[in-house]
């Protein structure tokens, strides 16, 4: 199994963001990316390469462009307004019924943001470009022929919609892969198995009648995100019908979590896709900071041999999981499962 992996994401530097005076307190740190690729080298599970640059079109392809040069404008501007640097936070956000975009960036990190969970940094947006870039590699190399790759991607992506971020998410990855498989002809489906639901992912398909968006998640009326995810969302338009939620209780479990991926995966099947974008997330793992499901990691490998078990050309796109003293272990569990699928495809 190929591996696409930078050390861009450590651009993205989380763990040393301080806001007024004290250490800011997030999951989302480096050391995930580091600990999942070290992983993957120990187990021998493939090689692991650097991304290619496919540019900004792809990513404006799903992300619109006022939303795009807000980004990679952000810091710099803040900076100078403020004269010096520091992370941004949205503080004021654009309630619903909001009738107008603010020209100026102050109004526009919360016209834009929909928590105040995901700083803005001096690297977020290299960081965060690099992770779409390691997604379309994957996705391109899928398309060239490899029946498995996996985009090690930080900052995840799956909460970014097509002009909002948020949940640790700028820009939607696993989307971006997936757009881009649509744009060569291909037949997409996109699975997420993240603890949380992709609100984003859903979002930017949600009208769209050619790919198939398939989630396994915590309940909403639980957990984070909130706002989506409940299973009568099932699109819109062209699109209705080609959104599938599956949310889940509070401490679900190995064969709870396992019947359910049995039901989806039967929808994607039936689908007929010619690729598979996979939102992975290692958070549904017990004992996730953030999560609260109970899968163990023989649930996980279940969970990847499952995937597996569809015989298609598969992106991998790395979403959360935060345990840090068992995401090695867990990673190992589900990666190994994709990577035996590789090594015996014809």
């Amino acid at each position: 199994m190929l591996t696409i992996y930078t050390d861009q994401h450590q651009r993205h530097a989380t763990d040393a963001v301080r806001t007024e005076g004290d250490l800011l307190i997030t999951e989302e740190v480096p050391a995930r990316a580091e600990i999942i690729v070290a992983a993957v080298r120990a187990a021998g599970l493939g090689p692991v390469q650097p991304p290619e640059d496919f540019g900004r079109a792809p990513l404006l392809a799903v992300h619109a462009p006022d939303y795009v040069d807000f980004l990679a404008s952000l810091y710099a501007k803040n900076a100078a307004y403020y004269q010096g640097g520091g992370p941004v936070f949205g503080s004021t956000f654009a309630p619903r019924g909001a009738l107008h975009r603010p020209a100026g960036y102050l109004g526009q990190v919360g016209y834009y943001a929909f928590d105040v969970g995901s700083p803005v940094l001096e690297g977020t947006w290299d960081a965060a470009y690099a992770s779409a870039q390691c997604a379309l590699t994957a996705a391109a190399r899928v398309r060239a022929g490899e029946p498995v790759a996996y985009a090690l991607c930080r900052p995840p992506g799956h909460h970014a919609a097509q002009a909002m971020f948020g949940g640790y998410c700028y820009l939607n990855n696993a989307a971006i892969a997936a757009r881009w498989l649509q744009a060569q002809g291909s037949r997409v489906a996109v699975l997420d198995v993240d603890y949380h639901h992709g609100n984003g992912t859903q979002a930017i398909f949600y009208a769209d009648p050619h790919v198939l968006t398939c989630s396994l998640h915590a309940d909403p009326d639980e957990d984070y995100p909130f706002y989506w995810g409940a299973a009568g969302e099932l699109g819109e338009g062209a699109g209705l019908g080609f959104n599938c939620n599956f949310p889940l209780p509070l401490g679900t479990d190995d064969a709870r979590y396992l019947a359910v991926l049995t039901e989806a995966l039967a929808i994607i099947r039936a689908y007929g896709p010619a690729c598979l974008v996979v939102s992975v997330g290692f958070d549904t793992a017990v004992g996730d900071p953030v999560g609260g499901f109970t899968l163990t990691p023989g649930g996980l490998a279940a969970v990847g041999e499952a995937i597996a078990g569809l015989g298609l050309p598969t992106v991998l796109v790395q979403e959360g999981g935060y345990r840090l003293d068992t995401l090695a272990e867990n990673s190992t569990a589900f990666l190994r499962a994709c990577a035996d699928r590789a090594s015996i495809a014809p």
